[in-house]
């Protein structure tokens, strides 16, 4: 046998077994995109619906198990958007279902800012045992993250008497008025709703790719005079430090661009904090309920926060958002602040299931499969001339295309074309930031998805290459 024979019976049963990984794991298409029953539906969505709404693509979704999700016209989807990083142990997990279900027959609302629940205080004992700051805790339950952030806002205004926050460009912290205040993303999230709540200075998040070229040496200078800005410039000229009552930030940029914040900047904003009686607010909406591999984000800096704001993948899909504080800050008053169907004892159900899946499996695994996955984008950059950058921690990874990797001119346009592509092919992605990427599946994916889905992806990038040619 032939060493040239060899080889090509390497490559048929290596492709084989790709063909084969692909049709058992991969997405099942029936219709060109989108089917007639989804462009019926799109077409009635534009006569009734919001216009605000920002949809990438007309996905229209019927059902869903695990990472799949199954459109109008029967088509089945790979989902590594989760939602928005919402559905944290998979589209319809049993174990979840269960818990609404049986909760559902037993009561739905009672209203637990007038009566009390049970449930209400198991779920925050549960919380407060992988809280990242040490008790005690007392907790807040509102319906949305946007909702967690506005009571932050107000207890940390409430406790410190102080009336100023910090947040920083790029963030994304709601589209509420006072967590819209805190958000610096894009300009229409902002556009005509002026004025905004005052007292809100923004300031530069350490995006060590769009602020240094360097290694990683001056990408930690670079961090750190992005926090050490804070006392340096504002608490020297426009802002008195004895007057801000809290830093907004998220550990992970979300809506931003899947930025990661370096260890050293989260340990200076710490150090800001202690020594101005301020509170450091984590904003882990996006990031937090086992996403990056431990609970919190901010956990890898190894930085305590103060209050700490948590929805989506806490509950599975149900809506829940939940504002924790060191029990002292809490102290307002009652009537103070509440929400009629905050801590609803269904979407508590799946909180607590939703917790028991992530803390048996879940948080392992994405810790496991983003290590995976980030080991094989970290080559992109050097395969892909469109990619720019890699970034993330556990299943919160972003990717960056520019139309230059010298000059790093983001490529918004074409980051757009990769994500309509992908659909085209049955895998659900979205972008976020100017020029990036997301990939967020649920916790439970695992190895042979999200081989299927890189593959996927990566034909998607190779194909807006080869249209962009220069």
């Amino acid at each position: 046998m032939t060493p040239t024979t060899t080889s090509t019976r390497t490559t048929t049963t290596a492709a084989s077994k790709n063909s084969e990984l692909h049709s058992q794991q991969g997405p099942k298409l029936v219709t060109a995109l989108p089917g007639p029953n989804a462009r019926r539906i799109v077409e009635a969505d534009n006569r009734l619906i919001s216009p605000s709404y920002t949809r990438s693509y007309p996905m229209v979704a019927k059902r869903g198990r695990g990472l799949r999700v199954e459109d109008v016209d029967g088509n089945e989807f790979l989902d590594f958007a989760a939602g928005i990083a919402v559905v944290s142990t998979g589209h319809c997990h049993p174990e979840v279902v269960k818990a609404i279900q049986e909760q559902a027959a037993e009561l739905i609302h009672m209203s637990g800012t007038d009566f009390y629940y049970e449930s209400l205080v198991t779920l925050s004992e549960r919380l407060s045992a992988i809280a990242p700051m040490p008790g005690p805790h007392r907790f807040y339950y509102g319906n949305s993250g946007a909702e967690a952030v506005e009571c932050a806002l107000k207890i940390a205004r409430y406790h410190t008497g102080r009336q100023n926050v910090i947040a920083f460009l790029g963030a994304f912290h709601g589209r509420t008025m006072g967590a819209l205040s805190l958000t610096a993303s894009k300009p229409q999230q902002r556009r005509r709703f002026s004025p905004m709540l005052p007292g809100v200075t923004h300031v530069r998040y350490p995006y060590a790719y769009r602020g240094c070229s360097g290694g990683p040496q001056e990408e930690e200078a670079f961090a750190l005079g992005c926090a050490r800005y804070i006392e340096e410039k504002l608490f020297k000229t426009t802002l008195a430090p004895e007057e801000v009552a809290a830093i907004f930030v998220e550990p992970i940029q979300g809506e931003g661009g899947y930025v990661v914040a370096p260890d050293i900047f989260m340990q200076e904003l710490r150090r800001i904090c202690d020594r101005h009686g301020i509170l450091l607010v984590a904003d882990e909406v996006q990031s937090g309920a086992g996403r990056t591999g431990k609970w919190w984000a901010i956990e890898h800096s190894g930085v305590e926060p103060d209050i700490v704001c948590m929805a989506k993948g806490i509950a599975s899909g149900m809506p829940l958002g939940v504002c924790m504080t060191r029990a002292e800050i809490m102290d307002w008053k009652p009537g103070s602040h509440a929400s009629t169907f905050g801590g609803n004892p269904v979407c508590i159900a799946a909180a607590l299931a939703t917790l028991d899946i992530l803390e048996r499996e879940g948080m392992a695994n994405a810790a496991k499969i983003g290590g995976q996955m980030m080991e094989h984008l970290r080559a992109w950059p050097k395969k892909h001339k469109i990619v720019g950058d890699v970034r993330g921690r556990g299943l919160m990874i972003g990717i960056e295309i520019v139309k230059d990797q010298q000059t790093r001119e983001p490529a918004g346009a074409w980051r757009d074309r990769i994500v309509e592509l992908a659909f085209e092919r049955g895998l659900l992605i979205l972008g976020c930031g100017e020029s990036s990427i997301r990939l967020a599946p649920p916790l439970i994916v695992n190895e042979q998805q999200a081989e299927v889905a890189l593959e996927m992806f990566e034909a998607c990038v190779e194909q807006v290459e080869q249209e962009n040619a220069r």
